[in-house]
């Protein structure tokens, strides 16, 4: 985090070479102008390589103002932000404004110049609130050097990716409501083209090449988030760089592939629930610019080709090469009855469409009766994952570690709260001055010692989750569909969440089998997977499930220790379930599909547990349970 005068150039050009031209942006280009020019703060959106820090440089150039540069993160203390006094001035000479070393904000306010707040939405939400007087009134109070005024051109521009999920949170209303929001997406291909051929030198057939596999990226079914426009320059200069090395007069297609792979494997994002890698997933849009028996890519002459016309890479057929013994062929558990097609066509209106052969599991109609009666496929697809056609049994578990998964990730989000900040002693983080000094006994020591030194840093709230799913006779179809949304979303809150979710995942009936155990991660699609393909029946042993959890979460280092109990919470066998919550801090149910019955004893056991209890009866009903559960 430093203050800068405004370097001149697009981005980092090489040594010696002029600034690069902005490219297209000309409406978003007025827009900030305008919103500077006339004291409104900004907000820019957009994912990476859309032009967010090039635009703000080139206005700020144009107009040769001050900008003082924040990488905005986790770390980032309100008194990073604003400043504080030097500790070895104020222990010689006291509390005088002379020892106050300014940060980032109050440089930018005190010389009018801009703030560029990048990553504005990993930023703690205790630090953006010092944010809020100085957006709205132009001041900032700063406890022992007095009221700061801001200049009157300062402005606060911040840039944030919304589309990034990881170690981010939503802004707070109070600091939406004071800016203005300027959103940037993709530029068109041809605008790209002259980015990329501007920044590498590069021109021809190798610039169309590595625009068009770029793009490519942005709209495969398979990957979450696509390169920017970075992975094009960085394709167009590997590739010709390996070109010349390999002595090739024209790019090979293996140099191509090579090029392709280093420059763009790192950049792409796949999709939670895919097992492919980003080469296999790179190699297939390749494929479709230039197949393999062609000496050179296919002619730019088509509209571009960011769609994905083909069908997801399914799982290879029996005996197929590359077939791992006994890994395609999940077989159900010994006893564990399974579904014909016969029954499969009775229980569900849209199976003839989703496998319309022996074997076959077309990914596009499922995806379209998803769209069309979520419930309806979800239950279609649980039921899928046990049919005795072993080959489409295979194909729907596999489907289904993708299709929960994405349905999962609109439930929990980062709690904010769950991070604050904390004084310690010797500990590590910003010198608490005044904390200090009413803790150090100068007639003991002249000077304080390490171990007086206070200090204030982040610290968050530990927390251990177990699941524990019930797969007793009762569950079947949705209620399966909804224990899989349900699972995706503990899971997916422990690589996101604020807190330091360590998830456990256990399934019951009679008996109680691990999925997940406490603190080792297993890949989601394959947890979500078998969870699927469990059937139970007979007896429900509520209270053995729970003294496993008991016992799986005592092993966890944690302030608290959570269940999440996803049943009806009618038990047949065992103990009252009442009698197994020890060594559970907090006990909360999600009660799938319930009748009267079954919400009277979930919300029984749920008080007597310390938390709450949620009935769910539609996919949708499952994150915001769970948000305010996990939250």
């Amino acid at each position: 985090m430093t203050s800068t005068t405004l370097p001149t150039g697009n981005g980092a050009p090489a040594a010696g070479k002029q600034p690069v031209p902005i490219v297209g942006l000309k409406r978003e280009r007025e827009v900030l102008t305008v919103a500077l020019a006339t004291g409104r703060h900004v907000v820019i959106e957009g994912p990476p390589g859309t032009g967010k820090s090039t635009l703000l440089r080139s206005i700020a150039r144009d107009a040769g103002q001050h900008v003082v540069f924040v990488e905005g993160n986790a770390e980032l203390t309100p008194a990073r932000l604003i400043g504080a006094f030097d500790p070895s001035q104020v222990l010689a000479e006291g509390y005088l404004p002379a020892s106050f070393v300014d940060g980032p904000l109050l440089n930018a306010m005190r010389e009018g110049g801009l703030l560029y707040l990048e990553e504005l939405n990993r930023v703690p939400e205790e630090t953006l609130n010092v944010l809020i007087t100085v957006l709205t009134e132009g001041e900032i109070a700063v406890p022992r050097l007095g009221t700061v005024q801001a200049g009157p051109r300062f402005r606060l521009i911040a840039a944030m990716n919304p589309f990034d999920a990881i170690g981010t949170a939503r802004v707070s209303q109070a600091i939406a409501d004071r800016m203005c929001r300027v959103v940037l997406g993709y530029q068109d291909e041809d605008a790209e083209r002259a980015i990329t051929g501007s920044v590498s030198g590069v021109q021809g057939p190798v610039n169309d090449l590595a625009v068009r596999l770029t793009r490519s990226t942005r709209a495969h079914r398979d990957i979450r988030m696509g390169s920017s426009v970075r992975g094009a320059i960085d394709l167009a200069l590997v590739l010709t760089g390996l070109a010349e090395l390999r002595g090739e007069e024209k790019p090979a297609r293996e140099t191509a592939r090579d090029a392709a792979h280093a420059a763009l494997s790192g950049r792409i994002k796949i999709a939670d629930g895919v097992d492919r890698t980003p080469e296999a997933v790179i190699d297939e849009l390749l494929e479709r610019l230039w197949p393999e028996d062609s000496d050179e890519p296919d002619a730019p002459d088509a509209p571009d080709q960011d769609g994905d016309s083909g069908k997801a890479e399914g799982p290879p057929p029996s005996g197929g090469a590359g077939q791992q013994k006994g890994k395609d062929k999940p077989t159900p558990s010994r006893g564990q009855r399974t579904m014909g097609r016969g029954e499969l066509g009775s229980r569900h209106e849209q199976f003839e469409d989703v496998s319309p052969e022996l074997g076959e599991l077309d990914a596009e109609a499922f995806d379209a009766a998803l769209a069309e009666n979520p419930e309806a496929a979800a239950a279609l697809l649980a039921d899928l994952a046990v049919a005795t056609d072993v080959q489409l049994r295979a194909q729907a578990r596999k489907l289904a570690g993708r299709v929960f998964i994405q349905l999962g990730k609109v439930g929990p989000a980062k709690a904010r709260g769950t991070r604050r900040i904390a004084a310690t002693k010797g500990g590590e983080g910003d010198l608490d001055l005044d904390r200090t000094l009413d803790a150090w006994q100068p007639a003991v020591s002249r000077r304080p010692l390490p171990e007086d030194l206070v200090t204030r840093g982040w610290t968050a709230h530990r927390r251990a989750v177990c699941l524990v799913v019930d797969i007793s006779g009762s569950m079947q179809g949705l209620a399966v569909a909804l224990a899989a949304v349900a699972a995706s979303g503990v899971v997916l809150a422990s690589e996101t969440g604020g807190a330091k979710l360590e998830p456990g995942v256990l399934a019951f009936g009679s008996g109680v089998r691990t999925l997940q155990r406490q603190g080792v991660r297993r890949p989601p699609d394959e947890l979500i997977g078998e969870l699927v393909a469990l059937r139970g029946h007979g007896t429900t042993d509520i209270a053995a499930a729970l003294r496993e959890a008991s016992r799986q979460l005592a092993g966890a280092v944690a302030d608290e220790r959570m269940v999440v109990l996803f049943s009806d919470c009618l038990h047949t066998a065992g103990d009252e379930p009442t009698t197994a919550l020890g060594g559970i801090d907090r006990l909360h149910v999600l009660c799938p599909l319930p009748d009267e019955d079954a919400e009277k004893a979930s919300a029984a056991l749920a008080a007597r547990g310390g938390g709450t209890c949620r009935p769910v009866r539609r996919l949708a009903e499952v994150g915001p349970a769970l948000t305010r559960i996990l939250a």
